[in-house]
């Protein structure tokens, strides 16, 4: 259902996209393995808490959150991960974990790590663990108007 959603939105904004379904998968290195596709080039959503108000955080794959970065960027001290109790009910149908970088589909600010910009496609989870969505950067961020900020480091491998 979450899919069908993001598609509907996607396709009444005349936006072209490629829908890739894989083999189930959980994490998001995990997802581009089995996708053959490079972390840096799979976007994740990690739900934040700001002021007790959910966020958006979309980032490559291969990175993390560095929680100080995103602090002085936003310029607030009160930011944290989101609990999936308390985000499980703001995007019905979707499976946890599979969120789509689309906060303003669910009245959430969108953050979107700087590095992400810098390639023309953007790939992320359609709501499930089973299928990706793979549009132009620049369509998504007509769609979604995020924040760019930089608040993220690669992991250490």
């Amino acid at each position: 259902m979450p899919a069908q959603i993001i598609r509907n939105f996607l396709d009444g904004n005349e936006i072209k996209y490629i829908s890739i379904n894989h083999s189930k998968a959980y994490t998001a290195q995990e997802i581009a393995a089995v996708a053959h596709i490079e972390g840096r080039r799979l976007a994740k959503t990690v739900i934040l808490k700001i002021d007790g108000k959910l966020a958006f955080a979309v980032l490559p794959a291969s990175y993390k959150i560095d929680f100080e970065m995103l602090r002085n960027s936003i310029g607030n001290e009160n930011v944290r991960l989101a609990n999936e109790q308390e985000f499980k009910d703001k995007c019905p149908g979707c499976e946890v974990g599979a969120m789509p970088p689309f906060g303003n589909l669910f009245n959430c600010e969108t953050f979107v790590a700087a590095s992400l910009v810098e390639d023309e496609d953007i790939l992320f989870n359609a709501g499930n663990h089973t299928e990706l969505i793979k549009m132009k950067y620049s369509d998504f961020e007509q769609l979604v108007k995020p924040k760019i900020l930089r608040f993220s480091t690669k992991y250490k491998t």
